[in-house]
């Protein structure tokens, strides 16, 4: 049942959807990721500005990507190559590029229809921008429950898995035991809300991320003259021109959206959960950061994943070796059997961050459309029970019930985006006009976008000058010559 629903969901709707809005979304905003990649950058230099108890918006960068970096980023690449063959790696990438698209657009609508809390925080997604901004709140209710059951349920099962047969793989650690600790740590956790969770994601994910890069460098420095035939070796198969891979251009395009969307997230509906929660002078510039987001997770992290396994030869067509250990043998082959245990524990931190994470989307999004204490009481049952009960199961069986909850949130969330692509693109000009007139720090002024249900409390209305008199005129004169 799930094998059927999954086909019908990737191979007929998602790929086309996928691709096609990003695209489309990417053309009509004139190449917004790539216009403003540069501006990524700069507004990392506000990025740290926020008010107390409210999360900044490099808080905000940081936490999305530790939900996105996790298993998908190692395990997820690796089941891409195993039955999509190099050529899939290709489509990733292509995947996330018109992706950063999708992600702004969705991040920063977020941001616009956010809502402020009575304890002065933020709370924003797809169900928020669904209810207000095409008023259809059941719809809202849909999303967030597929949001819950994806992120808390079926990724949180994804995540539990892979660190339990990599601890098995390494340490020889019986799953059931790698499942308990997991059980124990997210307890003590989930009761700290997303700012603990924020102060460990900002401090961890960078370190990780890095660690991680450092030692890809190293194989790829190794393997340095394999490298132009290794990349060439993906091109040609995404396109089914290498011989060992000849008619595995669909397997190859399926895998690559598939293990792309898992591991980058963009147009899932995740993200904009995250971004809405940030503090900012204008909803753009957190799309904008947040879309480097993708381009961290596929373009960079995915990519060191895929060349350890191709560089280290141990990949072989039509080998069967189960997810995460086919990287840590690639990982053993190049630098030695401490490799092995360098992915374990780099997966470890990954998978931790990126547990809390799915923890509190899903938490946020049963918010929506209930308060009630004793369901949130379930819920963290529910989650925790998932997280040992993914331990205990086979790769497929995790991964099928992952992409089918997956696959069903995206057609949702996409379908909101494109009919609320005039908004964003009105929004994008917005921001556009600004820096079009030298304003370094664009800021968001909602008398301009008045028609909107947008919340007063989270965009205020700027006051407007108070009018001069004819001496307060004549004095200010005076005092500038």
């Amino acid at each position: 049942m799930l094998d059927i629903l999954n086909d019908l969901i990737w191979s007929k709707l998602l790929i086309v959807m996928l691709i096609g809005l990003g695209l489309y979304f990417t053309i009509a905003s004139r190449f917004v990721q790539f216009r403003y990649f540069g501006n990524m950058f700069r507004i990392f230099s506000e990025a740290f500005q926020h008010h107390p108890g409210q999360l900044s918006s490099f808080q905000a960068l940081m936490l999305s990507v530790a939900g996105r970096v996790g298993a998908g980023n190692i395990a997820g690449v690796s089941v891409a190559i195993m039955l999509g063959g190099p050529g899939a790696v290709f489509w990733m990438w292509m995947v996330a590029l018109v992706g950063m698209a999708t992600s702004y657009f969705e991040c920063s609508l977020a941001q616009l229809y956010k809502r402020r809390e009575a304890d002065g925080s933020y709370r924003g997604g797809p169900a928020f921008y669904i209810q207000h901004g095409l008023g259809q709140r059941w719809l809202g209710i849909v999303v967030s429950i597929l949001l819950l059951v994806t992120f808390g349920f079926g990724f949180n099962a994804v995540q539990s898995y892979t660190v339990a047969s990599s601890m098995h793989d390494t340490f020889g650690l019986p799953t059931h035991i790698s499942g308990l600790i997991l059980v124990a740590v997210m307890g003590l956790i989930i009761f700290g809300g997303i700012q603990r969770i924020a102060k460990f994601a900002d401090v961890l994910v960078p370190v990780m991320a890095f660690s991680y890069i450092a030692m890809a460098l190293v194989v790829i420095g190794l393997n340095i003259e394999a490298v132009p035939a290794t990349l060439a070796l993906i091109v040609k198969s995404a396109f089914g021109l290498e011989p060992a891979f000849a008619g595995g251009i669909g397997a190859a395009i399926i895998m690559g959206v598939k293990r792309g969307l898992f591991s980058n997230e963009a147009g899932l509906g995740s993200a904009p959960n995250v971004a809405a929660v940030a503090e900012v002078k204008h909803p753009v510039a957190q799309g904008i950061v947040q879309s480097l987001s993708v381009f961290i997770d596929t373009i960079i992290l995915c990519s060191c994943t895929a060349l350890i396994i191709l560089l280290s030869g141990v990949y072989q067509p039509g080998m069967e070796v189960s997810g995460v250990i086919l990287t840590q043998t690639a990982m053993a082959s190049v630098v030695g059997e401490w490799g092995r245990v360098f992915i374990s524990i780099a997966l470890l931190l990954f998978v931790f961050t990126t547990l809390i994470y799915n923890y509190y989307l899903g938490e946020n999004a049963l918010g929506f459309f209930s308060e009630k204490r004793w369901l949130v009481q379930a819920y963290r049952v529910l989650v925790i029970g998932l997280v040992l009960w993914g331990s205990l199961q086979d790769l497929g069986t995790v991964f099928a019930f992952a992409d089918v909850t997956m696959g069903l949130l995206a057609i949702a969330n996409l379908i909101a985006l494109a009919l609320l692509f005039k908004v964003g693109l009105r929004l994008m000009r917005d921001y556009d006009k600004q820096i079009k007139a030298g304003v370094a720090s664009p800021v968001f002024d909602p008398k301009a976008f008045a028609d909107l249900d947008l919340d007063p409390a989270a965009w205020p209305a700027k006051p407007s000058p108070a009018p001069q008199t004819l001496s307060a005129e004549i004095g200010h004169s005076v005092h500038q010559r």
